[in-house]
């Protein structure tokens, strides 16, 4: 589907990007993103979370990689 450079590049662009759009968009942004049912409180947890989770998977994939072929 989309190589590993590329997936490592646009995935913090792309939250970047998101993260910029709602906070642009949002009239409250810093303050009211506490409660869970808003929007804002998931426009900043989506764009932190997909790199970490992107992270973690590229790097449990790289282990199983390395200790396979060794």
């Amino acid at each position: 589907m989309f190589s590993l450079s590329v997936m490592v590049g646009l995935v913090p662009i792309v939250s970047l990007c998101g993260l910029f759009y709602s906070a642009a968009v949002d009239e409250n942004f810093p303050q009211g993103c506490t409660s869970s049912n808003s929007l804002c409180f998931y426009s900043l947890l989506l764009p932190v979370t997909i790199p970490v989770y992107v992270f973690f998977h590229l790097w449990s994939w790289m282990g199983i990689k390395l200790f396979r072929h060794n």
